[in-house]
Parts: C-alpha cells; sequence; structure tokens
C-alpha cells in the first residue's frame, strides 16, 4: 500500500454531492467501468486514457482508446465489438481493398469522419487533447476525456516475430506471437496532460480508479510518463485497481496470454503485485474471493463481470463505495493516532 499525503480539513469533509473521481483507462474493458461512472458522476468524472494504441493508418491519426471511450459515453459504440460505431457501413474499406490498399485495420464510414477530422486539427496545430475536448462536446458526453499526453508514446511489444507497434500486434496478428517484452517509445520525453494532473490535485478528489483494462498494454502506457505515478502517489485520495482476472481468465483480451508468456501467473495476487506502492485496495471478482486475504492490500469482493449497462452501473457503484471506506478507514487511523 503506497504512503498517502495527508489531507487537509476541507478535504477530509468534502461533500459528496461535489466529489469529483479520477479513472484511468484503456479501451474495451476500461470503458464498460467508466460508463458505469459516469452514468453516477457525469461531469465529476476524469478519464485519463491510453494513447500508447495511437498510430498513423492511411494517412490518419488513429486514437483507438480515445474513440472507444467516446463512442461508449455518447451510446454510439457497437455493443457487440465493444469498439466502432454501432450501425456502421464499411464503403470505405470495400474501395480502398478494391485499390490493393491495407483492409487489415478496418475503418468504418462513420468512423472514418473522426480519423479525418483528428487529422485535420492535429495538422491545423491544435493538441490531441483540444481536439478530444471538442469531440467531447460535439458528442454531448459529460465526463472529461483526457488523452494521457498530448506527445507520442507508442507501445512496442517484442516477439517471436520481431518487434511490432501495438496495432500491427494486436490486430494485423491477433495477439499470436509470443510476448517477450513491452516497452514504450518517446514515454520519456513525453509530458502528462496538464488538465489530468490537475485533476489528481484537486481538493474535491474523493477517489481514483484504475478500470480493468489490460494493466500491460493499455494502463502501463499511462503509468510511463513522467508525471502520472509521482501524481497519484501524492494525491490524498484512495487509489484503487479493478482486477481484469476473474477465475485465473481475462475476461476479453489477451492480459492473461501475455501474463502466461510473461512468467507470471494470472491471477489477483499478480495483479495486486503490479500494482503495489500505489493502490490502496483492488477489487476482486467473487470467483477470486479466497485470494483477498493474502494480498497485503486492502480488498473489496464483488461481481465484476460487466455484460449489461446495470452490470457497469453496479461495479461503479462499488468502486466508489470502496474509495469511500478507504476514506474512512484513514480518518480514523489518523484520528486513533492523534488520540494517541
Amino acid at each position: 500500500m503506497r504512503a498517502r499525503a495527508k489531507p487537509s480539513e476541507a478535504r477530509t469533509a468534502r461533500a459528496a454531492a461535489g466529489a469529483t473521481y479520477v479513472a484511468l483507462s484503456g479501451g474495451v474493458g476500461g470503458s464498460k467501468l467508466s460508463l458505469g461512472l459516469s452514468h453516477i458522476l457525469e461531469s465529476r468524472l476524469t478519464l485519463i486514457v491510453n494513447t500508447g494504441d495511437d498510430f498513423e493508418h492511411l494517412g490518419l491519426h488513429v486514437s483507438p482508446d480515445i474513440d472507444t471511450m467516446l463512442y461508449t459515453l455518447a451510446g454510439l459504440v457497437n455493443e457487440e465489438t465493444g469498439w466502432g460505431r454501432r450501425d456502421e457501413t464499411w464503403s470505405f474499406m470495400h474501395s480502398i481493398e478494391t485499390l490493393g490498399g491495407p483492409g487489415w485495420f478496418r475503418l468504418g464510414d462513420g468512423d472514418l469522419a473522426m480519423h479525418v477530422e483528428r487529422s485535420r486539427r492535429l495538422r491545423a496545430g491544435e493538441t490531441l487533447n483540444e481536439i478530444c475536448a471538442h469531440f467531447r462536446a460535439c458528442l454531448g458526453v459529460d465526463a472529461d476525456i483526457l488523452p494521457m499526453s498530448d506527445d507520442p508514446v507508442r507501445t512496442l511489444v517484442d516477439t517471436d516475430k520481431g518487434t511490432l507497434a501495438f496495432q500491427e500486434y494486436f490486430v494485423r496478428e491477433q495477439c499470436r506471437p509470443r510476448v517477450h517484452a513491452i516497452r514504450f517509445e518517446g514515454a520519456r520525453n513525453a509530458h502528462a496532460q496538464g488538465s489530468a494532473l490537475r485533476a489528481l490535485q484537486e481538493p474535491t478528489l474523493a477517489g481514483v480508479i484504475i478500470c480493468p483494462s489490460n494493466p500491460y498494454l493499455s494502463v502501463d502506457p499511462i503509468l510511463s510518463v513522467p508525471g502520472i505515478v509521482e501524481a497519484l502517489r501524492a494525491c490524498s485520495a484512495p487509489v484503487i485497481a479493478v482486477s481484469p482476472i476473474i477465475g485465473g481468465k481475462a475476461v476479453k483480451g489477451p492480459t492473461a496470454k501475455i501474463m502466461a508468456e510473461l512468467g507470471l501467473e494470472a491471477n489477483a495476487s499478480t495483479i495486486a503485485t503490479h500494482y503495489s506502492g500505489l493502490i490502496d485496495g483492488l477489487v476482486l471478482d467473487a470467483k477470486d474471493a479466497h485470494q483477498a486475504s493474502a494480498l497485503g492490500v486492502a480488498t473489496r469482493v464483488t461481481e465484476t463481470l460487466m455484460q449489461i449497462l446495470d452490470d457497469k452501473v453496479a461495479l461503479a457503484r462499488e468502486c466508489i463505495a470502496f474509495c469511500g471506506e478507504l476514506r474512512l478507514g484513514s480518518a480514523k487511523d489518523r484520528a486513533r493516532i492523534h488520540d494517541a
């Protein structure tokens, strides 16, 4: 458990109605919990989103995790896939393939507009954060969605087929190559999103939630940006993570596969160790309740599988309640020390 900064009396007595929360998220898995949180918190939620997946494709700047978050919170996402827009059409991709262009990363006709407009605005000198704020307003999203940095950070996967850019590994190769290491090109020289750092310093901050995104591919890129980890450790609010592992398996994606290839067991203990020194608590699925007492960190056991909106909102409520319990426990500990 991290050493948490001592909050002021104003922070300790923060009104629940005005409390703010920050969540760190990747794409599909993280956006599900983010949707639940947004239903409860609305504009009191700030989302720091991974941009390590960003890449240039067909001359366009594509931000998959940002767009998944925007589409999900705007009610536009394809519920079957968890990414892209619902009721999408594919005339553009058909034409590209007819011309011999690359068809392995599919851009739907409606989705294409996002990438074209983002690329146009970037060329005109706007930052990724400014463009994201514009899109959020256009789509009517209340929560603040922030790219982790305006600077390019690119996730590279070292595999038995050589070094692959994230989308090459994840989409083109469908996660088949064996992973040896994961690194984040450009992270050392990147600057954390200023709005994200300010959100973590707000007196009204009541909790930070690391969503059940892939820790290695989706959360670590955010943590690799200088200033993010330091801000998390310095904030007075509890920091919790939701385990992406349920009963030794990942709900979706290559998390368990990557863990095995990196010599790690796919269980809650590995997740707790991965976030050691950063989190105050870990949310576990009921299937993993037997591991709770051995993790060395506060835990909350609940149902973490999110299939419908009610599941997402229910888990969000559990996370918010857990943050509240950790705040209360911290206040009681301080009172005991004062009275001793």
